[in-house]
């Protein structure tokens, strides 16, 4: 199994990483994170969109949902075919939003085996593909080790984290009157995203390099700018045709 992780994902990730560096003037680490993960979240974006586009959808119609819950709020198998009733209805697909995040663990893994386990800065010649030439990486990037833990980084991480999920993600549900485990859970789950995940993902960034801290950071950045342009463009969409 990890052979074949290795093979699908750690080799050709590597390779891409190893190509920017090479490809860039000074071979900065750095630049070639930044340029990595844009480019990685590009190739996932058609992904990324429809998360996004979940999640401002279920901000939209979250009155809807609220009074189908509370309509079925003691008939729980009768609330969940009424919800994915509406899901249908309204062309929504749930599970939009969870593809990215599986998708994207390998690929984290991936660059904590880059960084962590000898990936760089001493290039593994025999895992290049043939048009891929070796450079002499430059590990330093705003003065900052890229190999090393970063605390500074590891702040940043966690706080792009924060605000990506503060953007993002629709509102906690309301507190019930009548207290329900489905409710509970759901609150919870929300504050943990909302809260621990940042906390996790700082702790995760300085355990491990400056280059995965960074890696995160660009990502976060990444997914609020696609936020602003979901938003825009479903606003418009709305705005043309109010029934939608």
């Amino acid at each position: 199994m990890f052979a074949l992780l290795k093979t699908i994902f750690y080799v050709p990730l590597y390779n891409g990483l190893i190509f920017l560096i090479g490809a860039l003037p000074g071979y900065s680490v750095g630049v070639a994170v930044i340029l990595f993960t844009f480019l990685v979240k590009l190739l996932l974006s058609p992904l990324s969109h429809k998360a996004a586009k979940f999640q401002l959808e279920m901000k939209m119609h979250e009155k809807e949902l609220n009074r189908i819950k509370e309509q079925y709020k003691n008939d729980k198998q009768a609330q969940g075919k009424a919800i994915l009733d509406f899901y249908r209805e309204k062309k929504i697909n749930p599970f939009a939003a969870i593809l990215p995040l599986f998708i994207q663990i390998p690929i984290v893994i991936s660059l904590y085996y880059v960084f962590a386990q000898g990936g760089l800065p001493a290039v593994d010649g025999a895992l290049l593909y043939s048009f891929v030439s070796v450079p002499v990486p430059d590990m330093h990037f705003l003065g900052i080790n890229m190999l090393e833990k970063s605390l500074l980084l590891a702040v940043l991480a966690g706080v792009s984290q924060f605000l990506q999920a503060h953007f993002a993600m629709p509102p906690a549900p309301p507190k019930s009157e009548t207290p329900s485990l489905g409710n509970d859970l759901a609150r919870s789950m929300h504050l943990q995203m909302k809260y621990f995940l940042p906390v996790f993902m700082g702790f995760v960034s300085y355990a491990v390099s400056g280059a995965v801290a960074l890696y995160f950071i660009t990502s976060s950045l990444f997914t609020i700018a696609q936020e602003v342009v979901v938003r825009r463009s479903l606003a418009k969409t709305h705005a043309q045709n109010p029934q939608a």
